[in-house]
């Protein structure tokens, strides 16, 4: 069955970017010329899923009207002509197809956050990407890993190679590869003790998953800080059925980290087509000031 729905997580309060974030959503802060959020969105779209589940909380209104049809503004860039800004706005606007908004009035975790979605899903497989985790790649990462989804008829998640110091911040798979960068996956650690794993490919936030994963989080106890934990749903799955990890190609940043969130601004910017060669020679310049 062809994977049209996303899920979005994007209930979070954001402290770790606190007092940015205490009156603006984390999803909203820019990188370069558009919000985090809307990389994500455009992910999704041009992998070709056309219905947006946000999970979302009382304080994140700004994230909907973001992609929502603003008549004052549009009206107001026409009337003084600028109308690549109004073009602009408007493919903000036309971006999602469907947007379906779901309120989580407790914030009880990921796990909690993804069940909030059973209603709307349904009885189908359904894409999950985390607003936290930006992926540069010439391929969308969702497009790629849902054509390892469709080759195996399997749920998958993404991994990524990591340092074997970092292997402890992160949930850590380990499994048997059965063709370059796909994993057949054994067992699943969250956050292990250094030594405890043979494995340092790191779970980042892109998933493909199947309806069975509601019926594992309904039945998961509340974890760590009384959340409901999405990996512990996970690796029960994997228990249950084939369930598949996928080293995926690009480059993925941390934007919920202050030092992830420069690292992709830069990143970014050196992309752009106007910005770019000037943010370089600034770099380069800068750098030349460095012992």
């Amino acid at each position: 069955m062809k994977v049209a729905k996303a899920v979005i997580p994007v209930a979070g309060l954001g402290t770790r970017f606190l007092p940015a974030t205490k009156a603006i959503p984390k999803e909203m802060l820019n990188i370069v010329d558009r919000p985090t959020i809307q990389y994500i969105v455009e992910e999704a779209v041009s992998s070709g899923i056309k219905d947006i589940v946000l999970i979302t909380a009382s304080h994140k209104s700004a994230i909907e009207d973001h992609f929502d049809y603003s008549y004052e503004l549009e009206a107001y860039l026409t009337e003084k002509k600028k109308f690549d800004l109004l073009e602009e706005v408007k493919r903000v606007s036309q971006l999602i197809e469907h947007i379906i908004a779901v309120r989580q009035k407790k914030p009880l975790g990921l796990g909690h956050a993804v069940l909030m979605a059973k209603n709307v899903v349904g009885d189908e497989p359904f894409a999950v990407l985390l607003g936290d985790d930006l992926v540069d790649a010439e391929e969308p990462c969702i497009l790629q890993m849902l054509k390892v989804y469709e080759r195996y008829q399997a749920p998958v998640i993404a991994v990524t190679p990591v340092p074997e110091e970092e292997v402890h911040r992160y949930g850590i798979i380990e499994g048997e590869e059965v063709e370059p960068g796909v994993f057949r996956i054994h067992r699943m650690v969250e956050k292990p003790a250094p030594g405890t794993v043979d494995s340092n490919l790191a779970i980042i936030g892109r998933y493909i998953l199947v309806p069975e994963i509601f019926r594992l989080l309904e039945k998961t106890p509340p974890g760590h800080g009384g959340e409901i934990q999405l990996t512990d749903a996970l690796a029960a799955l994997a228990k249950s059925r084939p369930f598949y990890a996928y080293s995926f190609k690009g480059r993925r940043y941390d934007a919920g980290d202050k030092f992830g969130y420069l690292q992709a601004t830069l990143a970014f910017g050196l992309k752009h087509p106007q910005l770019g060669p000037k943010l370089a020679a600034y770099i380069k310049e800068v750098a030349e000031t460095l012992n």
